[in-house]
């Protein structure tokens, strides 16, 4: 929608006053001069450059009158521009312990683990693809956890470096020596466990003091409670606490999973191995907030989820718009000093008057 104004339309006062100083300027400047009889005059044809002479006044008050147009500044704009959004402050939680190594997720045909997969469908709900129209407008931030809590990213809006810190996050591996010795085993044991309780309250203290209309913790993992000085237990009543509500995602399912490894021969194989998806304290999470719990089996499964939590966690956008104007002045300015000069030199060559 195209939008005119004038951003100071009071010059358009002058407007009346510009033929009347003109007209004035007129009469003033001719000159009589006594004759006996100006009858012999009366018969000559009128030329053009008599006819053109008569018009010269008239240029010059057109040529005002666009000065005094532009004076008004004349501008246009386009209305497509949201003055101010009212987005969410979301904290994602993101499992990094040693069973998201499962390779039971798939994408574009090729097996991936867990976190991979976490990681793709994450990206797609934060920029938008496919079904998930993207969280423009929404402060979010992200914590990695494992045997312990890390927050990687501050709320922000900077959602371009979030991704790029996403990119970062790892399941830890052995670190190996010049002899192929494992060196950091202990530390290694360490982070593959799981502190749901840890993250859950680090996501609850960058949340509780933003000013936002919704403040929502979406928790992804596949298993459980396994390390960590917090129980989830006191995640969920801190959240409950702030009026923070948690989205918790089960990914993959209890059961026999393949996992990658090495074998005696140095070569990469699958091995299945248990693992244990609990449920119930994930329920417990999201029914204590008044949050929502969502089981991911797959690729897709997870996409749906979080198609449903874009549904139930919607930005609220004000209708008002903002009009980015373009000046216009310039296009009556030139023309107009244009014919004024155009006029006065006309007036002092071709068609210059003797007293």
């Amino acid at each position: 929608m195209m939008d005119w104004r004038l951003q100071d339309p009071l010059w358009l006062a002058l407007i009346p006053i510009v033929p009347a100083i003109v007209w004035w300027s007129e009469r003033v400047r001719r000159h009589a001069v006594l004759y006996s009889s100006v009858d012999l005059l009366r018969g000559l044809p009128v030329t053009p450059a008599m006819r053109i002479k008569r018009l010269l006044p008239w240029l010059r008050a057109a040529g005002l009158l666009l000065v005094v147009v532009a004076l008004a500044r004349p501008q246009h704009g386009l209305q497509e521009f949201r003055i101010r959004t009212e987005g969410i402050a979301i904290q994602m939680c993101i499992d990094r312990s040693g069973s998201m190594q499962a390779l039971d997720f798939s994408l574009d045909g090729e097996r991936i683990d867990r976190l991979t997969a976490v990681k793709r469908v994450f990206r797609d709900f934060v920029s938008g693809q496919g079904s998930l129209a993207g969280r423009p407008d929404d402060l979010i931030g992200l914590i990695a956890f494992g045997g312990y809590a890390e927050a990687k990213v501050p709320l922000t809006l900077d959602h371009g470096a979030l991704l790029q810190v996403l990119d970062t996050v790892r399941i830890p591996h052995p670190i190996t020596d010049t002899r192929g010795r494992v060196i950091n085993q202990q530390l290694m044991e360490e982070e593959m466990a799981t502190a749901i309780g840890d993250a859950l309250l680090m996501a609850v203290d960058r949340l509780k003091d933003v000013a936002a209309k919704s403040k929502v913790v979406i928790l992804l993992s596949d298993g459980e409670q396994t390390a960590g000085i917090a129980e989830p237990q006191q995640g969920a009543e801190a959240a409950k606490a702030f009026g923070i509500k948690i989205y918790s995602i089960g990914v993959g399912t209890t059961g026999s999973v393949p996992f990658p490894a090495v074998d005696g021969f140095g070569r990469s194989v699958l091995v299945r191995q248990h693992v244990r998806l609990d449920e119930a304290t994930l329920k417990m999470l999201a029914a204590e907030t008044g949050g929502k719990y969502f089981n991911a089996q797959d690729t897709k499964a997870l996409v749906d989820v979080y198609a449903e939590i874009d549904q139930l966690e919607k930005t609220a956008t004000e209708g008002r718009l903002y009009t980015e104007y373009r000046e216009l002045y310039v296009w009556f300015l030139l023309p107009g000093l244009g014919l004024v000069l155009l006029q006065v030199v006309l007036s002092a060559t071709r068609f210059r008057s003797l007293p």
